[in-house]
């Protein structure tokens, strides 16, 4: 796992010392490879490559990057991790490629040499992103990995072109001026990142997973994709001839290949389904007791550490946990920007780099469940959904309106301590309640839209904003479920959890790896019927019968909680100087950017108990929060 950057100038007016700009720019993203770094220079055309090493696998100077090809015709700058190393390399061995080491890099770059990088990618199984640059014909090729576990960004700024795994990494270009997207800011707000293509910048951007773009000297530019997901949805519910033993054969595989690696290994465990699954498949393959990592919380409904500890006790790991207090969360809130390069508002980011920390005290390695709710229907609204169809198809409009009026008539506060009196309520139940009422007077066609959006209408909180998002095209998938984990396997999934986990790992030097985000576990699952996801109002039903071989039911029988952080509490104690002086009114109209009325109504709502603002509040603080890091006058 490693980090890298590269420039290309294209109007170069002045000499430029390459070794210091590359050098800067890839000390800021140090923490993504400090075993080593890496410079190379075109000595033809102005393209400069740096890299930062963190060795997993083959721990020796052969894996040293930025890497040439044997042809010397190309250089390769990659951040990632396959898992189908051995195979690839003996296909190319047989075609008589000749290897100097055993590093991931050497065999991907050889591979794109032999075959060209389409191909190569389709024979690949892995997470990663890299630049390759073509000397004899001047291209420059990016590249990210199916599913978009590993980040890369691209774009122009003042005539130099711009790639690397972090935003924060161009800042040490001296011509790197870059301005502020408002149109960005209503995407973001509505779900707390922003989706790709998209980033906090004009004319830069996230390359979209299963993509390459393709650049050349002229700044032609050509974007393609060699993997989509939607073609693997099973769009009008078919039958499959898929087993229970295929399923698990295929993620014992999966699990199998990413224990693969030169140094010590564990696991996250939360002590849900997923994350057990995958210690369980583990530890099943392990003659060693499995390293598991788990985050608490003192508050009762927001914990999960008790359920991991009992998931951990029955598979027998050397567990390790790590309970959360309001003031350590304190203390860390205030630097969680700079690890993101824009403005990222997930908070289960807080703990998520927690847990990496604690992790990395033990391992380099750590595999996760990230993955198992958008292929497997996971989510609660997903359920709902299914729920809720219905009814609002058959019940008036005007009738629903007058149910979600007496729903929200009940503070949510109110709903919090009615949820406290039963173990089989879901924990933060007011916040449920309230979605579930602005959801249920509005159409069906909005559903998802609804369910997702912390601001419903974010365009009126950005001042001069009227943009409309444009929602992936999933109109042949004729489900309604199906389509939502379509869409969530193509923004939610990248765009949130992947990126959080990425870069609360590798702010810690830590490679998280996600088995159930091999591409062939992704198509299995997504091609299978919704039928077999959801049975008995269970989801997530493959998975579960998977589990129940290693772990008794009765262990992991609970509502499901989710990676929750008890935001909307902290915010009106131990985090609330922090809060308001983020929020400060005068700073706020001179910025010129948000509805400043808007947001101190929903932030004195929140702080009287009469309305839960928690996730969308987060999301004003952490983009106020960046936006002071990185001036107003961008």
């Amino acid at each position: 796992m490693c980090g890298f950057v590269g420039y290309y100038e294209f109007k170069r007016s002045s000499a430029v010392d390459d070794f210091a700009v590359i050098a800067r720019m890839s000390d800021k993203i140090e923490q993504r490879g400090p075993d080593s770094y890496g410079y190379w220079a075109d000595h033809n055309e102005p393209l400069v490559f740096g890299h930062r090493r963190l060795a997993i696998v083959d721990l020796s100077a052969a894996g040293h990057q930025p890497m040439q090809s044997s042809s010397t015709r190309y250089m390769i700058n990659y951040n990632g991790e396959l898992y189908n190393t051995p195979e690839v390399r003996s296909e190319l061995e047989a075609l008589g490629i000749q290897f100097k080491g055993h590093s991931d890099t050497e065999v991907l770059l050889e591979a794109c040499a032999f075959w060209g990088v389409e191909t190569a990618l389709s024979k690949v199984n892995g997470m990663f992103a890299f630049a390759l640059w073509d000397k004899q014909d001047k291209r420059l090729f990016l590249a990210r990995d199916r599913l978009g576990i590993k980040p890369l960004y691209w774009g122009f700024n003042n005539d130099v072109l711009f790639f690397g795994s972090q935003l924060t990494a161009f800042s040490g270009h001296p011509d790197w001026q870059p301005q502020l997207d408002r149109e960005a800011l209503v995407p973001y707000f509505r779900f707390n990142y922003i989706p790709a293509p998209q980033t906090i910048y004009k004319e830069m951007f996230k390359l979209k997973p299963g993509c390459v773009v393709t650049i050349d000297s002229q700044r032609q530019v050509r974007e393609q994709s060699y993997w989509k997901l939607t073609t693997h949805v099973n769009s009008h519910e078919q039958p499959v001839d898929i087993t229970q033993d295929d399923i698990e054969s295929l993620l014992s595989d999966s699990v199998k290949r990413r224990m693969m690696a030169d140094v010590p290994l564990g696991a996250f465990l939360s002590g849900g389904i997923d994350s057990s699954l995958i210690v369980a498949l583990m530890q099943s393959q392990s003659s060693k007791r499995i390293k598991t990592f788990t985050i608490g919380f003192h508050e009762p409904e927001f914990n999960e550490a008790t359920h991991a500890k009992a998931v951990a006790s029955h598979l027998g790991t050397d567990h390790n946990e790590l309970y959360l207090s309001m003031n350590q969360a304190a203390d860390l809130v205030p630097s969680i920007q700079q690890w993101y390069g824009e403005p990222f508002a997930d908070s289960s980011q807080i703990p998520t780099y927690l847990v990496s920390q604690l992790a990395k005290q033990q391992v380099t390695v750590s595999l996760s469940g990230d993955g198992g709710d958008e292929l497997f229907a996971g989510y609660n609204r997903y359920r709902l959904a299914q729920k809720m169809a219905r009814p609002m198809t058959v019940i008036p409009r005007f009738l629903r309106r007058g149910g979600a009026g007496l729903m929200t008539a009940i503070p949510e506060s109110a709903w919090d301590r009615i949820g406290r009196l039963s173990a089989k309520l879901p924990s933060q139940l007011g916040n449920k309640i309230y979605k579930f009422a602005h959801v249920f007077k509005g159409d069906l066609d909005d559903l998802y839209q609804s369910l997702v959006s912390l601001w419903q209408q974010p365009e009126q909180l950005v001042l001069g904003q009227n943009g409309h998002y444009q929602w992936p095209d999933v109109s042949s998938i004729e489900n309604l479920v199906s389509r939502m984990q379509a869409i969530d396997g193509l923004t939610y999934l990248p765009d949130d959890i992947l990126t959080k986990v990425d870069r609360a790992s590798m702010a810690c030097s830590l490679e998280a790896r996600v088995p159930l985000l091999d591409h062939r576990v992704v198509e299995m699952a997504y091609s299978m019927p919704l039928a077999r996801k959801i049975q008995d109002g269970k989801t997530k039903w493959p998975l579960r019968e998977i589990l129940y071989k290693h772990v008794p039911q009765k262990i992991m029988e609970r509502p499901k909680m989710g990676f929750g952080v008890p935001i909307g509490a902290w915010l009106r104690q131990g985090l609330r100087d922090w809060a308001e002086d983020l929020l400060n009114p005068i700073a706020m109209d001179q910025a010129g950017i948000l509805d400043t009325q808007q947001v101190q109504r929903c932030w004195q709502q929140h702080l009287n108990g009469t309305a839960n603002w928690q996730y969308a509040l987060w999301g004003v603080l952490m983009f106020q929060d960046w936006q002071r890091h990185n001036g107003i006058g961008l």
